[in-house]
């Protein structure tokens, strides 16, 4: 039996939610555009120009598995992978410790929606 969550809970997860799949989707709709930001931030970590697409189209399926409710949790393994890629990238490069954090603080957020309102994601935590 499924404990009912508090409708603020709710909404934090949602709000949560939100912003982690907006800021995945302008990531992806750059890369898909191929916008000059967008190849030279992969060109700069070592990315060939012709990954870009193709790294937009893998960031923006996982997005939207990610938003869908039945697939939410298959779309943050995926996203979780993607964000490994990136903190990995910045060790490789020595970046600062600030760009390896911020994936990771990404990571946690995007986790912390679904585990405010799955008890699934619950259970797997616990």
């Amino acid at each position: 039996m499924e404990k009912q969550i508090s409708k603020t809970r709710l909404w934090i997860s949602y709000i949560l939610q939100g912003s982690i799949v907006i800021m995945f989707l302008m990531g992806a709709v750059m890369n898909l555009m191929q916008t000059n930001e967008a190849i030279s931030g992969a060109t700069e970590m070592g990315y060939p120009e012709s990954s870009v697409i193709y790294l937009g189209l893998i960031l923006l399926v996982s997005t939207v598995l990610y938003t869908i409710p039945k697939t939410s949790v298959f779309g943050a393994v995926l996203l979780t992978g993607w964000l490994g890629g990136a903190v990995a990238t910045h060790v490789i490069h020595s970046d600062p410790m600030f760009n390896l954090l911020f994936p990771v603080l990404f990571g946690i957020v995007m986790w912390l929606a679904l585990w405010l309102r799955l008890q699934k994601v619950q259970r797997l935590f616990s």
